[in-house]
């Protein structure tokens, strides 16, 4: 059964969906069958792969149905040019959807439900969840094992975080009692700065162990990846941001060993 990873901060540009696609391509690497979830209405984790995301009859069938239950999961799901590595994509439809389900039964689940239908199938799901404490998110969290939170090293780094570790705590006493914080990752750190490195001694002080060792640096060949369509590893294995998502996929495969 896979391990299933929600990435969320509900605070925008920490590096959420940057993390969530190289995470995806170099567990993938590690010969480990992964799932990637679009789950964020913005769809940059599906532009992020190549994929134009505004194309819906070229795209097919993707989160917004399979939420809404007129598709099955395994019926939107794609492959992608990198082996292991498969894609549920997303539109910006699915803000719409998230509407709609507010009134429909099994609200909080969905996820979860159609997670369950193709979890054999792959080592690990994850799941790339929107920048708010939305319906979208608290269904990510119920569907997975376990949350990361990717962090800046920049001021304000810890804004909203006990507000999304409370919401996580609610889910585990109401919906999910087995999900647990995988840890945080300090992004975009920049060793030049004192500012970071106060940052991170902070986000260290506070999660303690659970602050992943591995920092991802405020790398252009990071930023620059997604406007090509590809994971960082794929457009510049060699760069700074590379070597570091493939340092942090194993820290990964670490913390989740069965």
């Amino acid at each position: 059964m896979a391990q299933v990873i929600c990435i969320t901060n509900q605070k925008g540009g920490v590096g959420k969906t940057t993390t969530a696609v190289n995470l995806a391509y170099y567990l993938a690497k590690s010969k480990k069958k992964t799932l990637l979830i679009d789950f964020d209405p913005q769809g940059n984790a599906t532009s992020g792969l190549g994929i134009e995301k505004n194309d819906k009859n070229g795209l097919g069938l993707t989160m917004t149905e399979v939420i809404l239950g007129q598709a099955e999961l395994k019926d939107a799901i794609r492959s992608t040019k990198y082996k292991n590595f498969n894609l549920a994509p997303t539109t910006p439809e699915l803000a719409n959807a998230e509407v709609e389900i507010t009134s429909m039964q099994r609200k909080f689940v969905r996820l979860r439900d159609v997670v369950r239908s193709v979890e054999k199938d792959y080592d690990y799901i994850i799941i790339d969840s929107p920048p708010s404490l939305s319906l979208l998110t608290v269904n990510g969290m119920i569907a997975s094992n376990y949350l990361l939170l990717p962090v800046q090293t920049e001021f304000y780094a810890l804004e909203g975080v006990a507000q999304l570790l409370e919401s996580m705590k609610l889910v585990m006493k109401q919906a999910n009692p087995n999900l647990k914080l995988l840890g945080v990752l300090a992004t975009m750190y920049d060793k030049r700065t004192s500012l970071s490195a106060q940052v991170y001694a902070e986000i260290r002080k506070y999660f303690k162990q659970l602050t992943f060792k591995t920092t991802i640096p405020r790398n252009v060949r990071v930023a620059e990846a997604p406007s090509h369509g590809v994971p960082v590893g794929a457009y510049d294995k060699f760069s700074k941001g590379a070597k570091a998502y493939k340092e942090f996929a194993k820290e990964v495969i670490e913390r989740t060993k069965k």
